[in-house]
Protein backbone atom coordinates (compact mmCIF):
# COMPACT_ATOMS: atom_id res chain seq x y z
CA UNK A 1 0.00 0.00 0.00
CA UNK A 2 1.40 3.38 -1.01
CA UNK A 3 1.91 5.97 1.65
CA UNK A 4 -0.41 8.95 1.30
CA UNK A 5 1.25 12.26 0.57
CA UNK A 6 0.06 15.08 2.77
CA UNK A 7 1.06 18.56 1.74
CA UNK A 8 0.13 21.03 4.44
CA UNK A 9 0.26 24.73 3.90
CA UNK A 10 0.04 25.37 7.65
CA UNK A 11 3.57 26.82 7.92
CA UNK A 12 2.72 29.39 5.25
CA UNK A 13 -0.58 30.25 6.94
CA UNK A 14 1.06 30.65 10.36
CA UNK A 15 3.89 32.75 8.90
CA UNK A 16 1.41 34.96 7.07
CA UNK A 17 -0.71 35.39 10.19
CA UNK A 18 2.35 36.28 12.29
CA UNK A 19 3.49 38.77 9.63
CA UNK A 20 0.09 40.48 9.57
CA UNK A 21 -0.21 40.72 13.36
CA UNK A 22 3.38 41.93 13.87
CA UNK A 23 2.85 44.58 11.16
CA UNK A 24 -0.22 45.76 13.08
CA UNK A 25 1.75 45.81 16.34
CA UNK A 26 4.52 47.86 14.72
CA UNK A 27 1.94 50.25 13.28
CA UNK A 28 -0.03 50.59 16.51
CA UNK A 29 2.82 50.78 19.02
CA UNK A 30 5.90 52.01 17.16
CA UNK A 31 4.67 54.32 14.38
CA UNK A 32 6.11 57.41 16.11
CA UNK A 33 9.45 55.70 16.87
CA UNK A 34 12.10 57.50 14.80
CA UNK A 35 13.89 54.24 13.95
CA UNK A 36 10.97 51.83 13.53
CA UNK A 37 8.52 54.28 11.97
CA UNK A 38 9.56 53.42 8.41
CA UNK A 39 9.76 49.63 8.78
CA UNK A 40 7.63 47.47 6.48
CA UNK A 41 7.34 43.71 6.75
CA UNK A 42 7.69 42.21 3.29
CA UNK A 43 7.70 38.48 3.96
CA UNK A 44 7.68 35.67 6.50
CA UNK A 45 8.90 32.09 6.59
CA UNK A 46 8.13 29.49 9.28
CA UNK A 47 10.96 27.19 10.41
CA UNK A 48 11.54 24.37 12.88
CA UNK A 49 8.10 22.84 12.98
CA UNK A 50 6.46 26.25 13.46
CA UNK A 51 8.73 27.10 16.41
CA UNK A 52 10.31 30.05 14.59
CA UNK A 53 9.08 32.61 12.11
CA UNK A 54 11.60 34.74 10.27
CA UNK A 55 10.13 38.11 9.33
CA UNK A 56 11.76 40.00 6.47
CA UNK A 57 11.66 43.77 6.71
CA UNK A 58 12.48 46.78 4.59
CA UNK A 59 13.17 50.19 6.03
CA UNK A 60 13.36 53.69 4.61
CA UNK A 61 15.95 54.40 7.30
CA UNK A 62 19.45 54.21 5.78
CA UNK A 63 21.06 52.87 8.99
CA UNK A 64 19.94 49.25 8.71
CA UNK A 65 22.15 48.17 11.62
CA UNK A 66 20.33 50.60 13.94
CA UNK A 67 16.96 49.34 12.71
CA UNK A 68 18.02 45.71 13.21
CA UNK A 69 19.28 46.46 16.74
CA UNK A 70 16.06 48.28 17.63
CA UNK A 71 13.94 45.41 16.28
CA UNK A 72 16.03 42.94 18.27
CA UNK A 73 15.50 45.10 21.38
CA UNK A 74 11.69 45.15 21.04
CA UNK A 75 11.26 41.54 19.85
CA UNK A 76 10.34 40.28 23.31
CA UNK A 77 7.67 42.97 23.75
CA UNK A 78 6.32 42.31 20.25
CA UNK A 79 6.17 38.58 20.95
CA UNK A 80 4.16 39.12 24.15
CA UNK A 81 1.70 41.27 22.23
CA UNK A 82 1.65 38.66 19.44
CA UNK A 83 0.74 35.96 21.98
CA UNK A 84 -2.10 38.13 23.26
CA UNK A 85 -3.52 38.65 19.75
CA UNK A 86 -3.05 35.14 18.32
CA UNK A 87 -5.54 32.39 18.95
CA UNK A 88 -3.03 29.53 19.21
CA UNK A 89 -1.73 27.30 21.95
CA UNK A 90 1.91 27.97 21.03
CA UNK A 91 3.28 31.24 19.71
CA UNK A 92 6.37 30.95 17.51
CA UNK A 93 9.56 32.78 18.32
CA UNK A 94 10.20 35.61 15.85
CA UNK A 95 13.40 36.81 14.22
CA UNK A 96 13.81 39.85 11.98
CA UNK A 97 16.02 39.86 8.86
CA UNK A 98 16.64 42.71 6.45
CA UNK A 99 15.35 42.14 2.90
CA UNK A 100 17.76 43.71 0.44
CA UNK A 101 15.88 42.67 -2.70
CA UNK A 102 15.20 46.27 -3.78
CA UNK A 103 18.89 47.20 -3.53
CA UNK A 104 19.89 44.11 -5.51
CA UNK A 105 17.30 44.88 -8.19
CA UNK A 106 18.52 48.49 -8.44
CA UNK A 107 22.11 47.28 -8.77
CA UNK A 108 21.15 44.85 -11.55
CA UNK A 109 19.26 47.62 -13.38
CA UNK A 110 22.30 49.88 -13.08
CA UNK A 111 24.59 47.17 -14.47
CA UNK A 112 22.21 46.44 -17.37
CA UNK A 113 21.92 50.13 -18.22
CA UNK A 114 25.71 50.49 -18.33
CA UNK A 115 26.27 47.59 -20.74
CA UNK A 116 27.94 48.48 -24.00
CA UNK A 117 25.88 46.88 -26.72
Amino acid sequence: MAKRQFNSNRPERVASKVQTIVAEILRDNYSDDSILGGVSLVGAVAHGGLQFVRLFFYSRNQDIDAVQKRLDDVTRTIRFELARRMNQKYVPDIRFSYDDTLEKAARIDELLNNLDV
